[in-house]
């Protein structure tokens, strides 16, 4: 299956001279990904992975060892295509990275691929700076499985999905391997391989962590809570750690891509709530309880656009909710260079009635679209950004129009 990544990113390595960092979760189809643009640039062998321990040596052998070793020292028609995989776990990788990009710029397209921790390194003093374009690659969603995504666009054309797909993606999350398979059998065995892998491998050696059953234990809290405001003196008195130590590990889960956190929005609405954030895990399938489980697959869904769009230079969206002191509030807000775009709120049943909030928060913050999407029914072939009053309309309708 191409992944909706696959031809922006071909033309993205075409057009610019910039390194490509594609960060995602575990087992959520980086190295898949990796070679199919290999075989796009018509440059199969040119993968090195720091996972592999020949590979290993030869990365750190530098630069001029590895233009050996793939048998790149000649001419090319085309440039090809580098691709370094996993390499954020090499401790000097961004002064590796640097200097091989600097030295073979003009010779060589590179893409560097690996956990969220590329990601993490670039908020901080980076020596990569202008070298580089960050990427992020999500789970399956509901556009991504029902067909094409045209990249130049915000909103897709609506499109309809089999009840089968839907039911796979509801039922297995939107990693690609379960999805695939959809068998349960498997999907049970491979979920908890990757949680165990997560957890004891990837965030242990990378922050040596040493209170790990604690972080293990905050992670079934999350799983219980996902949706809810975050009280993180609650999480401290149930794990029986400092605040800080649960702000510090949530930090970790967030960029390893176990969980991501959206904060209230309070521009305009002056009795609105500032602080908490409530926190979604990047699996819903994890979630047994079915509301919270739909709020969360619409987070991960609105979260998957917004990062795709800001990466593609649509301009800079983010993901709010909104609650206000005396009790009003819509799940979620996405946003538009800092300003409210649309409103959505997300109920199980069609014939729940349509919320009043979405109206009294539509006037407070002039987004442009407001509306409420259920579960219950079929997709519709329609434009759900037609309307600028509040509407009802299915899940798989609008969520279909994003990617």
């Amino acid at each position: 299956m191409e992944r909706s990544w696959m031809q922006p990113l071909a033309q993205l390595l075409r057009d610019n001279r910039q390194i490509a960092l594609v960060s995602g979760a575990r087992q959520v189809g980086k190295t898949t990904l990796a070679r199919q643009l290999l075989l796009e640039f018509n440059s199969k062998g040119n993968y090195l992975n720091w996972d592999d321990v020949d590979h290993r040596e030869m990365i750190l052998k530098g630069p001029d060892a590895i233009i050996q070793y793939l048998g790149l020292d000649q001419i090319f028609r085309e440039k090809p295509l580098l691709v370094l995989d996993e390499l954020h776990k090499y401790k000097d990788w961004k002064i590796f990275l640097k200097g091989f990009f600097d030295r073979y710029e003009n010779e060589f397209r590179f893409l560097v691929t690996g956990s969220a921790r590329l990601d993490q390194y670039r908020k901080g003093g980076d020596s990569l700076m202008g070298r580089y374009f960050s990427y992020r690659l999500h789970p399956l969603s509901i556009r991504e499985l029902a067909g094409e995504v045209d990249s130049g666009k915000l909103l897709q054309s609506p499109i309809q999905l089999e009840a089968e797909k839907l039911t796979r993606l509801w039922r297995f999350g939107g990693f690609p391997e379960p999805v695939s398979q959809g068998k349960d059998r498997f999907f049970k065995r491979w979920q908890n391989l990757r949680q165990e892998q997560l957890l004891r491998e990837d965030i242990r050696e990378a922050t040596h962590i040493q209170e790990i059953q604690q972080v293990q234990l905050l992670a079934i809290l999350l799983c219980k809570q996902a949706g809810k405001e975050t009280k993180y003196s609650t999480l401290a008195r149930s794990i029986r750690v400092s605040v800080d130590s649960i702000r510090r590990w949530l930090d970790v889960l967030e960029a390893f891509y176990y969980c991501f956190r959206i904060r209230p929005w309070h521009k305009n609405i002056a009795t609105a709530l500032r602080k908490e954030p409530r926190t979604y895990l990047c699996d819903w399938s994890m979630i047994s309880d079915v509301g919270q489980r739909a709020e969360n697959y619409v987070a991960c869904h609105l979260l998957k656009a917004t990062q795709w769009w800001s990466d593609l230079g649509h301009g800079n969206f983010d993901l709010f909710y909104l609650r206000t002191k005396e009790g009003k509030e819509i799940d979620f807000l996405v946003t538009r260079d800092q300003v409210p775009w649309f409103l959505l709120e997300v109920k199980s049943s069609k014939n729940a009635p349509l919320n009043p909030n979405l109206k009294w928060f539509q006037q407070k913050t002039g987004a442009e679209f407001a509306v409420q999407i259920y579960f219950d029914g079929e997709g519709e072939n329609v434009d759900c950004f037609s309307v600028h009053k509040p509407v009802k309309v299915s899940a798989v309708s609008l969520l279909g129009q994003l990617v």
